[in-house]
């Protein structure tokens, strides 16, 4: 039997100042600096925990931004001796009063960040970009992707490891380091050309580079490759994951909200719907599954749900984003088999995930 887990997150951002001594002599995070951190809390929630249905992500929101009040605008040191992305993350999930925590995540840069995990594994990241051009050589005639053509590529490498007690993970440098000959590969460059890349989908892609890197750092766990700012694929070494990405402009009304609440009158999001897939690989084609397909097979509950009022919907009469996820599952399951994770962000950053078998990894905010 299929085991559904529904999980909400939120973020929060703030400021502060910090210096990470343990760093190399040099290294220019040594002396005191300063970001504009993101933190995200992941939590199974337990019932009734938020006031109404609908008010989940509303109430981490909050719980989160007191967690982080005694650091927002501060020195971090006078908080963490040693304050690196990973003991952040410890002290949030030390201090937070939110139970049912499953990760804590803090993004220092828009490139790079650690999520801790409840048994302390932590999942370090790094962001990258290159532009380059390419086609893809056995598709269908007539098919987009066959004409030549080009993206901003961006690239993700995840760390995983278990952290014990050290201060952190993989140094960001580090994976820098070993990404700097896969840059000068890849940017500006025609992929067809690259050896290995003659068929370039971001599946290969993946692939390709995960070969390339995994033997000079053994900690990586999923290559992530954005083809778009909507679509894009996991690899780690064994199973292939895509997703695809959409926005709906949707009015809502929980109807579970004290009426006082403003929330009970109707209001509405932007939301973003992300279908996360597992698929083996055609090793004709070089996918798992045409994004034009997922696009294309999601249209018609993307009809139903786009420019209209979610609670006239058969099974969304509470209005809440558990309520509109399921819908979303039971409305693409049956086209879509391949489906085994929905995001759907009510906000940039917060929202709720429906989550059933084998799944990729976080992607950043």
């Amino acid at each position: 039997m299929m085991v559904e887990d529904l999980c909400f997150f939120s973020t929060v951002p703030f400021e502060a100042a910090r210096k990470v001594e343990i760093l190399a002599e040099g290294h220019p995070s040594r002396g005191l600096h300063g970001h504009s951190f993101l933190a995200q809390v992941r939590a199974f929630l337990p019932q009734n925990w938020a006031p109404f249905p609908g008010s989940e992500t509303s109430k981490l929101e909050q719980a989160l931004t007191s967690c982080i009040a005694p650091i927002n605008y501060s020195d971090l040191n006078t908080h963490l001796p040693v304050p690196t992305d990973e003991n952040l993350a410890r002290w949030i999930q030390s201090n937070a009063d939110i139970p049912g925590i499953d990760t804590v995540g803090i993004q220092s840069t828009l490139k790079q960040g650690a999520d801790l995990d409840k048994k302390h594994h932590a999942h370090i990241w790094k962001r990258f970009r290159f532009e380059a051009a390419h086609q893809l050589p056995n598709v269908p005639e007539g098919h987009q992707c066959g004409r030549m053509h080009g993206h901003g590529f961006e690239v993700v490498l995840h760390a995983n490891q278990d952290l014990n007690k050290k201060n952190m993970g993989v140094d960001f440098d580090y994976i820098e380091t070993l990404w700097n000959p896969m840059q000068q590969k890849l940017q500006y460059a025609c992929l067809n050309d690259i050896p290995g890349l003659e068929n370039p989908t971001s599946e290969l892609i993946a692939s390709w580079i995960w070969d390339q890197l995994k033997p000079k750092m053994p900690e990586l766990s999923w290559v992530t490759v954005y083809e778009t700012v909507t679509a894009g694929s996991h690899y780690d070494g064994k199973k292939y994951h895509i997703w695809k990405e959409q926005r709906f402009e949707s009015a809502i009304r929980l109807m579970r909200a004290p009426k006082e609440d403003p929330r009970n009158k109707l209001f509405g999001h932007s939301y973003i719907v992300r279908l996360h897939l597992t698929s083996p690989l055609n090793e004709i084609m070089g996918w798992t599954i045409d994004y034009g397909d997922v696009k294309e097979l999601f249209k018609p509950a993307y009809k139903k749900l786009d420019h209209r009022l979610l609670n006239d919907l058969p099974g969304i009469d509470d209005g809440d984003t558990g309520t509109v996820l399921q819908w979303i599952k039971n409305n693409m399951m049956g086209i879509l088999p391949q489906l085994n994770r929905i995001d759907l962000f009510e906000t940039p950053g917060s929202g709720g995930t429906l989550a059933w078998g084998s799944q990729g990894p976080i992607l950043p905010v």
